[in-house]
């Protein structure tokens, strides 16, 4: 996957006066993006030179595995930044500036030190199986926030690209599958950093596409219809053998309680969800505080 198209890349690495150092921070982001893995990008942003020795612009990345690259100019700094980039993966956020006394107050000689911290990762991924009228309004809200989208159906006409002829929804893939499980097995991958949802037209390819996902560690499963409806699915698959927790996870009925009732309410009530399951959101109402 090309630099341009990630969610968060490096930011301008002009300040760092090593081209070898640039190069070996940029070839690492782009594989961190190309593996489907997760890494933060650290960077010194402010420092006193004559004190601390660092150099504005420094950049340390450290890979979710604990490998690290680059360096901030201090082996006890980039071991410090090093320990706590796991609470930065936990923490979902894109971006974090902090001051070394906030993470690493035994360094009192860097302790006003500014930390630039970034998560490297491709942009999430959202896979629709359906493309009715939910379907194609989730695909383009989807791909309307930064998402990249693949929406899967078996009737090629709802597929054909006049439909999805904005600028925007170009990015959209569209697969027409011959056979559901294969689409949605080939579409998931390993599941990483991917949501899905199953917005289907009936029972057997809820089944057909539920199966074919729930042994893939995808980071959200969503199906859509009646209490009734997913009951009966869940409970076909859990007689089959389907693992027990992994079919408790799945979200069923998809999406939100906001009363959604058009395609596109329908559709925002699930990326919403998706989301809040994505950010670590409470799904609260943020005035919920003025009534407690």
């Amino acid at each position: 996957m090309p630099l341009a198209d990630a969610r968060v890349t490096a930011p301008s690495m002009s300040t760092d006066n090593n081209p070898a150092h640039t190069k070996l921070v940029s070839e690492t982001i782009r594989d961190v993006l190309e593996s489907g893995s997760a890494a933060v990008l650290a960077t010194v942003i402010d420092s006193e030179p004559e004190a601390t020795r660092l150099s504005a612009g420094a950049k340390l990345i450290v890979k979710e595995s604990g490998e690290t690259v680059g360096g901030l100019g201090n082996s006890d700094l980039d071991n410090a930044v090093a320990r706590h980039v796991l609470t930065v993966l936990k923490a979902l956020n894109d971006a974090k500036t902090l001051r070394v006394s906030e993470f690493a107050p035994e360094l009192v000689q860097f302790r006003d030190v500014l930390i630039l911290f970034e998560r490297i990762e491709a942009e999430p991924r959202l896979v629709i199986a359906g493309a009715g009228h939910v379907g194609a309004s989730l695909a383009r809200l989807a791909a309307l926030l930064g998402y990249r989208v693949t929406l899967i159906d078996d009737r090629a006409e709802f597929l054909t690209r006049e439909m999805f002829a904005s600028p925007i929804e170009q990015g959209i893939e569209l697969v027409v599958a011959e056979d559901w499980s294969e689409a949605m097995r080939g579409a998931v991958g390993n599941g990483r950093g991917v949501s899905v949802a199953i917005v289907t037209r009936g029972h057997k390819q809820d089944e057909d596409c539920l199966r074919a996902v729930l042994t893939a560690n995808a980071a959200y499963i969503g199906m859509i219809g009646s209490k009734r409806r997913t009951n009966i699915v869940l409970e076909k698959l859990r007689k089959e053998g389907a693992d027990d927790v992994k079919l408790k996870s799945v979200h069923a009925p998809i999406g939100l309680a906001i009363g959604a009732v058009s395609p596109e309410e329908v559709a925002l009530a699930i990326l919403a969800e998706i989301v809040a399951e994505r950010r670590g959101g409470s799904a609260e109402r943020l005035s919920q505080w003025r009534r407690a």
